[in-house]
């Protein structure tokens, strides 16, 4: 699976693989400004072990990793009536960022997501945000349908 990036630069998507796991919790950290060991390892066995087909996938260029992105695919879940996958995770490092590796990474996961006949995908943005929204309206993302609730268990 290979991309050319807008600027002429190789952008090679891939399959998620388990010996990814450290480049993604240092990816995420660079991002974050924490690291995230547990969440991770959780979040790569279980989006390595969902399907045959990659949903979940990596970006390299010129063989440095930086971009990743994990997807779940749910069937039925909040009683809607087909399967839809859940984008939860899309992380591209500083350095590569606007150069096609975020968009390199979506258009595989189309085809991957045509592959199992699977035709919606949501995720969620925070508000204060704008240039991830952007990039996701620019990647012919709406605003969904349903609203997405929150509850303070702590104060309710």
């Amino acid at each position: 699976m290979e991309i050319v990036g807008e600027q002429e630069q190789r952008v090679v998507v891939r399959g998620l693989r388990p010996d990814d796991l450290e480049a993604v919790i240092a990816l995420d950290a660079k991002n974050t400004g924490r690291r995230r060991e547990e969440f991770f390892k959780v979040k790569l066995q279980q989006n390595l072990a969902e399907t045959g087909l990659k949903v979940s996938l990596a970006a390299e260029v010129d063989g440095c990793f930086c971009g990743v992105l994990l997807v779940r695919v749910y069937y039925g879940e909040f009683g809607a009536p087909e399967p839809v996958a859940v984008l939860d995770t899309l992380d591209v490092h500083p350095d590569f960022r606007r150069q096609g590796v975020g968009a390199a990474l979506l258009q595989q996961l189309r085809q991957n997501l045509e592959g199992l006949r699977v035709s919606r995908l949501q995720t969620q943005v925070p508000w204060d945000s704008p240039e991830l929204i952007g990039f996701f309206h620019r990647q012919g993302f709406h605003m969904a349908d349903r609203l997405c609730l929150d509850l303070d268990i702590t104060h309710a």
